[in-house]
């Protein structure tokens, strides 16, 4: 399918339907309930980080707390920010159940509601790649991080699982006018990206494993109820199309399904690990 042309990030009106757009996709679904089974990676990705206890932790689309309950557990200071009022809505609701003290707010990656040098730590996994104008969306993480402090994000690869799943979807549905979120999983755009506000920057790429007790079909199924994207997908296209797109995508978590038991599905998706030191 041909690609929609990006939006000129000048032209105000083109941007605001966009960003209507991605906010009304981030709603669809039930993305709390998709990303409980996702919550080793943000386990694994702040063993990585391994930020001291009572740092200052923003969260930059953080679905539903998926990195920031992990940190608050942890003993940060932590806030959260999401574009979907649902999402942050669901996050504060977990963080009271857990008796938790931890921000939530709406807002966007490319305009953060935070002053200068407020955060130690300022973190994203598999989240502020999908906003569409990433040069906003690197100046902003850099604004809001104090010197010296630390900008950390998990970017799906092109190269990898991942990346070729939106392939597959590409195959289907028009992009979406934006530049490819995947862009954030190759080492040279990061540098370009980040390079100017950092002081040292680490690139390396992690294998996470998805790992589900059912098998592929149903990891489709889960996908298209639940995650926001996946959901919107199919409901733009007709019944037929739609059951084409299913296919594919079995067809894609099958050939890459590792596990032993056929009533499982463990598959390995590459993601990139930037950690930049704020300048």
């Amino acid at each position: 399918m041909t690609s929609t042309p990006a939006a000129n990030p000048t032209d105000t009106t083109a941007i605001d339907g966009l960003k209507t757009r991605l906010k009304a996709t981030w709603m669809a679904g039930n993305y709390d309930y998709f990303s409980r089974y996702m919550e080793s990676s943000a386990i694994e990705f702040l063993d990585r980080l391994a930020p001291t206890p009572g740092s200052r932790l923003l969260d930059v689309a953080t679905g539903s707390g998926q990195l920031a309950l992990v940190a608050a557990r942890r003993g940060l200071n932590v806030t959260g920010v999401d574009i979907a009022t649902n999402s942050i809505e669901a996050a504060r609701g977990r963080a009271a159940f857990e008796d938790l003290d931890v921000r939530f707010d709406e807002g966007d990656a490319e305009a953060l509601p935070y002053p200068d040098a407020a955060f130690d730590v300022v973190a994203t996994i598999f989240g502020a790649m999908f906003a569409p104008r990433p040069d906003l969306v690197a100046a902003e993480l850099a604004r809001v991080c104090r010197p010296g402090g630390l900008i950390a994000m998990a970017n799906w690869t092109a190269e990898g699982f991942i990346g070729q799943m939106f392939r597959t979807f590409a195959r289907f549905i028009a992009p979406p006018g934006m530049p490819s979120p995947v862009l954030w999983g190759d080492e040279d755009t990061v540098r370009q990206r980040l390079g100017p506000h950092a002081s040292d920057l680490q690139l390396t790429r992690v294998t996470y494993r998805f790992s589900y007790g059912f098998p592929p079909a149903e990891v489709v199924d889960l996908f298209r109820k639940y995650y926001g994207p996946t959901t919107m997908a199919f409901a733009a296209l007709d019944d037929a199309r739609g059951r084409e797109l299913q296919g594919a995508l079995v067809d894609l978590w099958t050939v890459h399904n590792t596990a032993v038991d056929s009533g499982r599905t463990e598959v390995d998706a590459e993601y990139l690990h930037v950690v930049a030191t704020r300048r």
